[in-house]
Formats: C-alpha cells, structure tokens, sequence
C-alpha cells in the first residue's frame, strides 16, 4: 500500500514529504524547503511573503517563465524555468511540467503558459493541476495522487472536478482551492457525490 506524504495546507499551498512545498500560502510550518514550485503569478500561489518562511540558501525554485523572472529578482537561489511537458530530475524527485489552464474562462489562459507539476517523490506520482478546468491536456495526466481544484469561479467547480479525477483515475485524490477567497464546503460535498466510487479520497481542508 503506498504511503501518500502530501498534505494541502490552506488553499491551494500543498506540502510533499517534509521539505516540498507547491504554491506557498498563509503558512504557518516551521519549515525550511529544498524545492519550492509555484504554478502561476496570482497573489494565492505566488507570496513571497510566504516564501521567504520557508527559503534557505539551498532551496530550489521550479516555476513558469513569469514567476521566474520575478523569483532572480528578489533570491539569489537557483531558479529553474520550466516549459509546458520540459522534465527536470533532481537527486530525490522527478519533474514534469504541464500547461494549466482555462477552457471557458479568461482568468489562466493557455497562452500564459502556467503550470501544473508532475512529482515524483520516494516512488509515489503527485499531480498538482494548478489553476484550471478540464481540458485536452490535463484529461490525459496519470498519477498515484491527484491535487484537483475545486472552489468554482476561476477553476472547476465540485462535479467538474469530480468528473475530471474520474478520467485521470488516481489511487487518492486530495481536493484544493476552496473554502478560502472562494468556494465553500458545498463544493466539497457536490466533489464528493459524484466521484467514482472506486476512487479515495482526502479531506485536508477544513
């Protein structure tokens, strides 16, 4: 049985193992993080407020070309730019990124080129989906774990999400982004009721 190491700690601010932190935000761990990876430039998944809680002179950076840029401006720590479907390999985890994004709305637009992240970590495949709805893309995704967003107005609403994880059939699925900034416990129980039944899940947010 595998052993998932993720937790959703407020939002959309996701923790893998006890030093990978994805979309930091209201943190409130004592941690430090050797890899930092940030989806998109919106103020929810890009705090350098809450970075720098959890920056050491080692940690690593992963991110779209936008945020990139930004991070060599305020962190003398090695920054990587990643392109939709690049991979990068580390000692310890394996990467591969994806485009996150709209399909009928304009708040994450494809062109942007925002991110969502494929981790590796000790054997076991997180999918982190970022900012989006169910698109071309992301239909085709496999992994161990799924991070879905569910709050509604700028991503999938609850069903959305649930129809997604039904397509990408993950062992676990953790929902995110909702019951903060927007969506709400409803969203919760609309994922819920329409998620295949084969399919667990977690809920971290409370």
């Amino acid at each position: 049985m595998l052993n998932f190491d993720v937790k959703v700690l407020y939002h959309s601010s996701i923790r893998i193992g006890e030093d990978v932190f994805v979309d930091p935000f209201k943190i409130k761990e004592n941690a430090k993080a050797k890899y930092i990876f940030i989806t998109h430039s919106h103020y929810d998944h890009y705090s350098v407020e809450d970075i720098n809680k959890l920056v050491c002179k080692d940690t690593i950076f992963i991110a779209p070309k936008d945020v990139s840029l930004s991070l060599k401006k305020v962190y003398t720590n090695t920054v990587y730019e990643m392109l939709p479907f690049q991979e990068l390999e580390f000692n310890d985890i394996k990467v591969k990124a994806f485009p996150s994004y709209n399909v009928n709305k304009n708040f994450h637009k494809k062109e942007y080129g925002w991110l969502g992240y494929l981790i590796e970590h000790k054997g076991i495949n997180y999918c982190v989906l970022g900012d989006c709805d169910a698109n071309d893309d992301n239909k085709k995704l496999k992994c161990d774990c799924l991070l879905v967003p569910i709050g509604g107005t700028f991503t999938m609403n609850g069903k959305e999400g649930a129809e997604l994880t039904n397509i990408i059939k993950p062992k676990l699925v953790v929902p995110t982004h909702y019951n903060a900034i927007v969506g709400n416990k409803t969203n919760e129980r609309e994922f819920i009721a329409n998620l295949d039944k084969s399919i667990n899940y977690r809920i971290d947010i409370d």
